[in-house]
């Protein structure tokens, strides 16, 4: 109980102190301030960035393998003529892995080419055009907010039929529903059967829905050569519910191989990519960053660290006889050590609560300006308040040992 009264009276005499000197106070709290609101603000943004990265990486699926000609990852020393002369992934590879592959769940192809799409005398440039085979709504999570997606028998048979994205949808019929509407791309006609649901434009290194329009392959095989080398077709296969991406990759490693006729001797002309490869190079990059952030922030701390020392030695300096009058009525050494540990480490965690009001703000606009969803975490703010206390604690304790070691008489004659 005694302790916990002395530690009320050491609060209320470090507010009152913090009070009478405003200027003091002010020059204070910015040095904490700012150090808190360098080293937040950098892993709340380091955090959002990584969080909307791995969200991006996360949607094509961590139990997807996807055939393509080059890799996401390149290994050391590897000659790039060898990539350039892989052939790429066709239909007919697609039909032989379907027939063949006893650990896939679903098997699609897929090919990203640009149009202008148009509606009347509405158009949208450089849309997305996502050609794709059966299955691809097995493959990858399709979320409609309008409408309905391809049946099997419409994919299979190259109907006219279309899913188009939120900001396609916007951009074509701005006062009305785009379904059963007829749109165009390049010259041919196609009817809207649904509307995929708004992502945003949030960070998404893969792209967004927003953009795209899905039509059968074999509509799209019309207006585009699939074979063409200027396309990146990509042959996307789920694993079964309990089968490994190892297990996968082995058994599609020996299909492909098959498929392709190549020597026991020869290296693979094709790559199986999966998330996990982007996600550890996630990893390293993010530990870096981490570790460049903190050094900023340690330095920006220190700075505000000196200032809280600064003022609070020369808050001692002010009230030497005070100390020596509480000194001369009783008061115990630990409890003028408190008083000014806590007027140290009151000041500075109000000086890191302002910081991170600041970043809390600025995530709000950040956010609503739709550039980046960025959040600050409990982690963050537990780290933020746990840092200010910290430092407090060890630039105050100097002055305040010094403060709990004066001499009672010589203190009053001070003054």
């Amino acid at each position: 109980m005694l302790f916990f009264t002395l530690l009320k009276e050491s609060v209320l005499f470090a507010m009152n102190a913090l009070v009478v000197n405003k200027l003091r106070t002010f020059l204070s709290l910015l040095g904490i301030t700012i150090g808190i609101f360098a080293i937040i603000s950098v892993f709340t943004v380091v955090d959002s960035l990584e969080t909307s990265l791995r969200n991006s990486v996360s949607s094509l699926g961590d139990n997807v393998v996807f055939v393509q000609k080059w890799p996401w990852t390149f290994g050391p020393n590897y000659p790039w003529w060898k990539y350039i002369n892989r052939p790429l992934p066709k239909i007919s590879e697609l039909e032989f892995v379907q027939r063949k592959c006893k650990t896939a769940e679903a098997v699609t192809f897929t090919v990203l080419s640009r149009r202008i799409v148009k509606y009347k005398s509405n158009n949208v440039s450089n849309a997305e055009i996502i050609a794709v085979s059966n299955d691809y709504d097995r493959v990858k999570l399709i979320e409609l907010e309008q409408g309905r997606y391809f049946t099997d028998i419409e994919s299979a048979g190259g109907r006219n039929i279309a899913v188009v994205g939120a900001s396609i949808a916007e951009g074509l019929f701005p006062s009305g529903s785009a379904l059963g509407k007829e749109i165009k791309i390049s010259g041919r006609t196609l009817i809207v059967v649904g509307v995929l649901k708004k992502q945003g434009e949030g960070i998404n290194i893969f792209g967004t829905t927003d953009t795209q329009v899905l039509v059968p392959i074999n509509f799209m095989r019309n207006i585009i050569d699939l074979d063409s080398d200027n396309l990146d077709p990509t042959i996307m296969v789920k694993a079964l519910p309990g089968i490994t991406n190892k297990q996968l990759i082995d058994e599609l490693r020996g299909i492909m191989r098959a498929v392709r006729k190549l020597k026991p001797t020869a290296d693979d002309n094709f790559a199986l990519n999966q998330t996990s490869l982007i996600s550890k190079q996630f990893d390293n990059l993010f530990s870096i960053v981490d570790w460049a952030g903190g050094i900023i922030g340690i330095f920006s701390v220190l700075v505000g660290g000196f200032g809280i020392a600064n003022i609070m030695f020369v808050s001692v300096k002010e009230r030497t006889t005070i100390i020596g009058i509480q000194k001369a009525l009783g008061a115990k050494r630990y409890f003028i050590l408190l008083q000014f540990l806590t007027e140290s480490v009151v000041l500075s965690v109000i000086g890191g609560a302002l910081g991170l009001l600041i970043i809390y703000i600025g995530t709000i606009i950040v956010s609503n300006m739709d550039i980046m969803n960025i959040s600050m975490s409990v982690k963050n703010i537990a780290m933020g308040i746990s840092i200010s206390a910290i430092i407090g604690i060890v630039s105050g304790f100097a002055p305040s040992l010094r403060a709990s070691r004066l001499d009672p008489v010589e203190a009053i004659r001070s003054n």
